[in-house]
């Protein structure tokens, strides 16, 4: 396989984006991105959403962003992997890129999801579970997040001020990001007294409903050096699912899709995870960063949540987890999550994250790991410094 470069990144504001459409989102991203690069074309480009069809009704995605980009005939193609659709996106390009199909390919991801009420959101959202034996029985995201919350707490002695913690931590990254939807700093006490969302989870404990794009430009390295930009290698990638539904799994206090997917990558990259400097990863809920951080294999199984309480993690901390504020702070437009870590960690590495929030200890690599539903899937990422 050919090596492969992220060469340029592209990202629209995230937030309840209502003076423009999916379409508009897109190509502000994709033109980014393109611009930031300095390629003159692309060969093909990948998009990432959940549903377009449930959120505005517009499915055959890759014919109508190709159009309205203005790219005649471009092969173009959308993915689907609930919440981790962008991180397949990155995926499926990297493929296509280091088998040698294409030099220089884009993945993207967008989602719209405040053109339609709350309950239509609810239900959209919760077609990443599973329907049968979850969604039936009135099951949504937050609670089934707050039944693996229950668990990690019975198991580990895991606290709501751990929770709090990591929604405190990445509200403080997501007030130095630009794109945030949220950039404000939140408190302790603000967290806890937040209303109840799903016994154990407060609303300041969940992600938001987000509009929003990001794209990324991909192309060998030999290209990437002749471009004369800022590039970064993507060394290890890995892809994993489990079963949909939590009470199929043998422990729902860890994520098996993470731990899986991180293993393949850091196979491929000839690394662990002692050689990662920071990392991007699925907060969509304060439980789910600690048992990711876990699953990762960064700390022990009940051992995370102490040190987010500590400091480990924050922009000073030894490994710093979610420098762009995370889908807590910086939003989640879910299609569009995955692509957007690979730009906070390109910018990382290239000395670009604006506003305070690049990192001191110059980092040489950092780790994106994106997952869909309650961990149903998974992708793990890294990229380093050329």
């Amino acid at each position: 396989m050919r090596d492969v470069a992220v060469v340029g990144v592209g990202m629209t504001k995230f937030g309840e984006i209502w003076d423009k459409s999916l379409r508009d989102l897109y190509v502000e991203a994709a033109l980014g991105a393109i611009e930031n690069s300095g390629v003159d074309h692309i060969d093909s480009m990948i998009v990432g959403c959940m549903s377009g069809g449930l959120f505005v009704g517009q499915e055959h995605l890759g014919s109508m962003l190709a159009d309205y980009l203005g790219i005649k005939n471009l092969p173009a193609s959308r993915v689907e992997s609930a919440c981790a659709s962008g991180g397949l996106a990155f995926r499926h390009a990297l493929i296509e890129v280091a088998s040698g199909m294409s030099d220089i390919v884009m993945a993207s991801g967008v989602e719209k999801m405040n053109d339609i009420s709350g309950d239509g959101a609810t239900y959209a959202l919760a077609t990443a579970a599973d329907q049968e034996y979850e969604v039936f029985h009135g099951a949504t995201f937050p609670g089934l997040y707050a039944l693996m919350a229950v668990a990690h707490i019975e198991k580990y002695g895991t606290t709501r001020d751990m929770l709090a913690a990591v929604a405190v931590k990445n509200h403080d990254n997501g007030a130095l990001n630009p794109n945030a939807q949220y950039p404000f700093k939140i408190t302790m006490d603000t967290v806890k007294s937040s209303v109840m969302i799903a016994d154990p989870l407060r609303i300041l404990d969940c992600s938001p409903i987000t509009d929003g794009a990001a794209a990324v430009i991909l192309t060998t390295v030999d290209i990437a050096k002749k471009l004369g930009k800022p590039y970064v290698k993507i060394t290890g990638s890995g892809h994993a699912t489990d079963t949909i539904a939590l009470h199929s799994r043998d422990d729902m206090t860890t994520i098996a899709s993470a731990t899986v997917a991180a293993d393949k990558a850091f196979k491929m990259a000839g690394k662990t995870i002692k050689d990662v400097d920071f990392a991007e990863v699925h907060d969509c809920f304060t439980i789910a960063e600690i048992m990711v951080m876990e699953s990762l294999g960064l700390y022990a199984p009940g051992k995370a949540g102490e040190a987010v309480l500590k400091g480990e993690t924050a922009l000073d901390g030894k490994f710093p987890i979610n420098t762009s504020g995370g889908l807590k702070s910086k939003g989640h437009p879910v299609g569009a999550t995955g692509v957007a870590q690979i730009v906070e960690i390109y910018k990382q590495l290239t000395g670009q994250a604006e506003n305070g929030r690049q990192l001191k200890s110059n980092p040489k690599v950092g780790l994106a790991q994106n997952m869909g539903g309650s961990g149903g899937s998974s992708l793990v990422h890294i990229l380093e410094v050329a």
